[in-house]
């Protein structure tokens, strides 16, 4: 009799590649909840940017609204920032009710789990803000897209362990091998043209930034005593084109070579 498969034994899978970030949770019955739901839904990375609580995984709350899942408890970091918790991806989604003016383009929960999905080189972290003031607009700009929830417009804030489990279980569905094949769910701009090359991780696309700000501010196009507006729109324009490692490395040599002439 031939033995079941384990989808979890497969390295690249999307459960192995996909992180949980929540943010300055202010509930450890929540994270205990949120536990549950990735537990429940097969994945288990999971990352708490300074909680409410330093013994937050291990609160009894936590362990009761965890119902099983102590072992995603166990596992879980918690860190000091949204830097460290990022750490190895090259990829992000915030996870917000609350649009923003300046935000990466908007993706429904589903969209975004078929790309995760098809795409085997992405590294993602799905990223949750606290209960009390959601996420700031500072991490949301970090991230490459903001997914929004298409909950009733008269109530759309979800509580943080059910909109883990929503797109949690968009994600399930888009990696498992007998569901819908990934690709079909893309759409044009999403389809896979010609040769593709390593995702750039987002610690190297922040010091793109960072040094294009530099070169920007060198040559009087960049005020820097108001930067906000241009940079946000900049990070929202390069968030539509998913940056590989070799465009990231292009642009950082562009404003090297600015700040070298302005030095002339």
């Amino acid at each position: 009799m031939n033995q079941p498969t384990n989808r979890h034994s497969v390295d690249n899978s999307l459960f192995s590649r996909l992180r949980f970030v929540l943010v300055e949770t202010s509930s450890s019955g929540n994270i205990g909840a949120a536990a549950r739901a990735l537990k429940n839904m097969g994945f288990s990375d999971m990352v708490l940017v300074k909680p409410r609580f330093d013994d937050a995984l291990t609160q009894d709350q936590a362990i009761a609204f965890a119902s099983g899942a102590q072992d995603v408890l166990q596992a879980a970091r918690i860190v000091e920032s949204i830097d460290e918790a990022l750490e190895g991806c090259n990829y992000a989604a915030a996870v917000s009710a609350r649009l923003r003016e300046f935000s990466p383009p908007i993706v429904a929960p589903r969209k975004l789990a078929l790309q995760l999905a098809a795409e085997s080189d992405l590294r993602a972290a799905l990223v949750f803000g606290s209960e009390r003031y959601g996420l700031p607009n500072a991490i949301v700009e970090k991230c490459n897209v903001l997914i929004n929830i298409p909950a009733d417009p008269d109530y759309a804030s979800l509580n943080l362990a059910q909109a883990i489990q929503v797109v949690a279980y968009e994600c399930r569905m888009a990696a498992l091998p007998d569901g819908q094949d990934a690709r079909q769910g893309l759409d044009q701009q999403g389809s896979v043209i010609g040769f593709q090359g390593e995702a750039a991780s987002l610690a190297q696309i922040d010091g793109m930034f960072a040094h294009l700000e530099q070169a920007l501010t060198a040559i009087d196009f960049l005020s820097p005593d108001n930067p906000r507006k241009l940079m946000p729109r900049l990070k929202r324009l390069f968030s539509r084109t998913q940056l590989e490692t070799e465009e990231v490395n292009i642009l950082r040599g562009i404003a090297r070579q600015i700040l070298a002439t302005r030095k002339k």
